[in-house]
């Protein structure tokens, strides 16, 4: 093979490297500055932030039944807006009581009620799935002039996963750590992330079972704050289900819907946030309404 051949062979080698740099980024920024959106998904497979324009989201003075919570996560959010101190927080508990609506609520009220002082704040939120690239999301968006919480619904690790290390890192003990203009909400039926069975499957065939324990639990205690929600009683319900009626004109009677609402929680197996919306949203077509 003569040297004409080999220059061109190297030549195309170096244009291959060249584009499949390009694709992964590694030639370029991995983000454009934010826009003017208040949301953004993390698109971990692109590397970029996507907007979101409209937030699926209630007004937080439609959340009942869990005022005390509501009080504390505002507060802890308001004093993060002000660059103050803050917790990330682990919202736990029964389905259906509205862990995630009360994040993007209390995002929405406090973007709508900015305090002096108050810098903006950015809901980014994460796929459970994509929590192994949280430090590549906490190094593009810890520059930026804003403060964020990342949010990711439904966390929990299964047997035998070990992305749960990742984000014990980057709550706290890791070498980069959490921005401090960062902080991060989850959601969870679980209360320590893990199923019960793998906890105690690691306490019985551990060496060591109170440290094997400590590793997977450690994780919940990175979140400052825990909160817990629980089912409701009936006449939480019934108020749930009487306040999404006023906010939206439904016109009912107190005893029609009182025999319906409850009709509709035992067809359903259990009485919750979420039941009392789709009872709502029922009733309204039945009304010829919309509701969100």
């Amino acid at each position: 093979m003569n040297q004409d051949a080999l220059d061109t062979i190297a030549t195309s080698l170096q244009k291959i490297v060249t584009l499949l740099e390009e694709q992964s980024g590694k030639s370029g920024p991995a983000l454009p500055a934010l826009g003017d959106a208040d949301a953004y998904h993390w698109n971990a497979e692109t590397g970029r932030l996507d907007p979101v324009r409209k937030v699926a989201r209630v007004d937080l003075d439609l959340l009942r039944g869990i005022e005390g919570l509501r009080d504390t996560l505002l507060a802890n959010t308001r004093q993060f807006a002000r660059g103050h101190g803050a917790n990330n927080a682990l919202l736990w508990g029964a389905r259906g009581m509205g862990k995630s609506s009360l994040v993007k609520a209390i995002h929405a009220d406090i973007n709508a009620n900015p305090e002096p002082g108050a810098q903006r704040l950015i809901l980014i939120e994460i796929s459970r799935e994509d929590i192994e690239t949280l430090p590549q999301l906490m190094r593009i968006i810890s520059n930026e002039d804003a403060r964020f919480i990342v949010f990711c619904d439904d966390l929990s690790f299964d047997k035998d996963e070990t992305s749960y290390k990742s984000l014990k890192t980057i709550l706290d003990g890791g070498l980069e750590g959490r921005p401090s203009n960062v902080l991060f909400y989850a959601t969870s039926n679980r209360r320590h992330l893990m199923p019960r069975d793998m906890i105690d499957n690691e306490r019985a065939t551990a060496i060591s079972p109170g440290e094997a324990v400590d590793e997977k639990v450690s994780l919940s205690d990175r979140f400052g704050l825990w909160l817990g929600f629980h089912n409701c009683d009936q006449p939480t319900y019934l108020a749930m289900i009487r306040g999404y009626c006023d906010a939206y004109g439904l016109s009912i009677s107190d005893e029609d819907l009182r025999a319906r609402a409850i009709e509709w929680a035992a067809t359903r197996g259990g009485r919750s946030g979420r039941v009392a919306i789709q009872f709502v949203r029922d009733l309204a077509g039945e009304l010829g309404r919309a509701v969100p």
